[in-house]
């Protein structure tokens, strides 16, 4: 009988449940980062779970096509597993074990893919809390959900309902109640989005993760975060201590130490709780953002306070913003040399260029960033909010300003920055009227916001006056006639 060939395993390894089932994307993340990210995780992270650390990164390894490392990180990850397994009958070999098919099978050792194959299926026979389906077992969904949040942004929404499907199966487990917090907590700030209280589902998701799993700090932080976000800094105050005392010395519980600082208006602290970090984490993307921000917010505090001091002491400030100015740039750079796509460091390293009136830099860096590859619709939104700000008060340009306020208005999606794209047409267009009332470009963008917002009879009204300054404006008379239409 002959054995295993491409076309027999691939069938049955399309039915495993392991990363390469789970649509990580290569183009929906940046590789050198998350690789990264992963191996500080397994150095500063302390968790029973890190074998979900080292599955990933060996998917990871795959995708970079250096299997020999892949091969490496499964060991350790079936070493982890073992300790508290030796008879490898424990489900949490089954992620693993699945990962091993697939990267031998990429390797063409056939043979060696279906004897994994074989040892998923066995596990499943021998456990008596499975149905002979793998999709039913809890540690599946959970390290799924885990490696999704790990992933990328774009995969939140589907942590999410991993979560929710093994909290269905062990709704007591920390782990799993840890990460269906962290999800909806992430979602929940997710680009901009903005939640009354009685929305925030993640509050009450934290404070039952923090009672379960009372020694993980991180997870007391994102509660202090959320507290504060709900205007509630002061019980939040009380988890951030309890967090620092428990670990001191853990890089991703300082960055949202450091955030719930920076928020609270205790700049210094922050930047002195970031330094640690930093020292311990050089590369950190993540870091050297917060710095900047930590910086950009000394600077424009001094700008403020610029104003209210002498002439002759205004020199001195002068050289103070100067210095933080520049030191904002630093780490904003330093963000794009380690993580590459972190859209927002682009915006606002391009805004603290145009402090620094190296404004081709800014422009340079605004281009840059739409140039990125499956850029979400937040992060365009963002992106065209912060660019038409750059071309109404630096640019001087209200043309190019408007392009790009409509870009991001037309975008539907609901928070701060459509907002301000909004704020920004009916400023421009209050300010065209102002400067001549008969100013048909100004009314036809009044009508655009008032269309795109779906108040049909005030649209209707704006582009009936821009149509009587200029009446053979052919889009205004389109954009007329489907009001009218729906009347």
């Amino acid at each position: 009988m002959s054995g295993p060939s491409e076309i027999s395993l691939k069938p049955r390894l399309l039915q495993l449940k392991c990363h390469f089932t789970w649509r990580l994307l290569e183009k929906d993340t940046d590789i050198e980062e998350i690789e990264e990210r992963l191996n500080n995780q397994l150095t500063f992270l302390v968790t029973k779970n890190k074998y979900m650390v080292y599955n990933l990164l060996a998917y990871v390894m795959h995708l970079k096509r250096d299997y020999t490392k892949a091969i490496a990180n499964l060991e350790e990850a079936e070493e982890m597993v073992k300790e508290n397994s030796p008879d490898g009958l424990d489900r949490k070999y089954l992620v693993t074990y699945g990962n091993y098919a697939w990267v031998y099978y990429y390797l063409k050792r056939y043979e060696d893919s279906q004897s994994y194959i074989d040892k998923i299926d066995n596990i499943n026979k021998q456990s008596t809390l499975s149905t002979n389906n793998s999709q039913d077992i809890a540690e599946i969904y959970g390290e799924q959900g885990w490696s999704l949040l790990k992933f990328c942004g774009q995969y939140y929404e589907k942590a999410k309902v991993c979560f929710e499907k093994v909290l269905e199966l062990d709704p007591e487990d920390p782990e799993w109640n840890s990460g269906y917090a962290t999800a909806v907590y992430r979602l929940e700030g997710f680009n901009g989005r903005r939640y009354p209280a009685s929305q925030c589902r993640s509050l009450a998701l934290l404070k039952r993760a923090v009672k379960l799993n009372p020694k993980d700090a991180v997870v007391k932080a994102l509660l202090a975060l959320k507290l504060q976000d709900l205007k509630r800094a002061d019980e939040g105050r009380k988890y951030v201590e309890e967090a620092l005392e428990q670990a001191p010395n853990l890089p991703y519980l300082l960055r949202y130490v450091a955030k719930f600082y920076r928020r609270a208006g205790l700049v210094d602290e922050a930047l002195r709780v970031l330094k640690t970090a930093v020292d311990l984490m050089p590369t950190s993307g993540f870091l050297h953002h917060q710095i900047g921000l930590c910086y950009k917010q000394k600077m424009i505090i001094s700008k403020k306070e610029c104003k209210k001091v002498t002439f002759q002491n205004r020199q001195m400030h002068a050289e103070k913003i100067d210095e933080l100015t520049k030191k904002a740039i630093f780490h904003f750079e330093k963000v794009l040399e380690y993580k590459k796509t972190f859209v927002y460091a682009y915006t606002d390293l391009a805004n603290m260029y145009s402090e620094a009136k190296q404004y081709q830099k800014a422009e340079d860096t605004f281009k840059k960033v739409l140039t990125l590859t499956n850029l979400i619709d937040e992060e365009k939104q963002q992106i065209h909010l912060n660019y038409g700000r750059f071309e109404e008060y630096t640019n001087k340009s209200e043309s190019e300003a408007i392009k790009h306020y409509k870009k991001g208005f037309q975008i539907t999606e609901p928070n701060q920055d459509r907002e301000g794209c909004e704020k920004g047409l009916k400023r421009l267009a209050e300010r065209m009227i102002q400067r001549d009332h008969r100013d048909a470009l100004g009314f036809g963008l009044l009508g655009f916001v008032y269309k795109n917002n779906g108040n049909t009879s005030q649209a209707i009204e704006c582009y009936e006056k821009a149509l009587k300054y200029d009446p053979y404006n052919e889009d205004y008379l389109s954009d007329l006639c489907d009001l009218k239409l729906m009347i």
